[in-house]
């Protein structure tokens, strides 16, 4: 199943490097009439390949990521909102719709629905997250989120970022 169109520091888009122990955060979008959060919540804890992705960037993104990095769960073309928190449940390995080796990928599974989506506008609108690559890399599939970014959508969806389980 295809999750994304073909097609860090969160305020260049530029893959993020880490420090040892360090959870990232990151935005995955997918088109809802495709695959939408509520299919990733049907899968449970063994979640699913996000598959399909044929960007350069957002597949260094994913070989960036390790186990239980968190991430936004975007609708895009539909709904234009994040719905949802997923976290990385296996590390980039080869992508299983393509023989092609270049192309890889990571497995996400759903942790919690955001109580209040939040809409593209809203993020747009929100002087703090106007270097978010959600606004100024629109078309990546899969982007980094600065903490401060993360914490700040987690607000504006009713969440406390700090109390998000498993």
């Amino acid at each position: 199943m295809t999750k994304a169109k073909k097609s860090s520091v969160a305020s260049s888009s530029a893959t993020p490097s880490r420090r040892d122990g360090e959870v990232l955060y990151w935005l995955f979008k997918s088109e809802p009439d495709v695959f939408s959060f509520d299919d990733l919540k049907r899968k449970g804890k063994k979640g699913e390949e996000w598959n399909g992705v044929r960007n350069y960037l957002a597949r260094n993104n994913m070989r960036a990521m390790r186990l239980g990095d968190r991430g936004f769960f975007y609708h895009s073309n539909i709904g234009l909102e994040v719905v949802g928190i997923c976290e990385v449940c296996k590390i980039a390995h080869p992508d299983s719709t393509t023989d092609d080796e270049r192309w890889e990928c990571v497995d996400v599974r759903a942790v919690c629905a955001l109580p209040k989506p939040v809409k593209l506008a809203d993020v747009k609108a929100n002087p703090r997250l106007q270097k978010m690559s959600l606004v100024t890399s629109m078309r990546l599939s899969v982007q980094p989120v600065l903490a401060e970014e993360w914490e700040e959508v987690c607000r504006m969806g009713g969440l406390d970022p700090k109390t998000i389980r498993k």
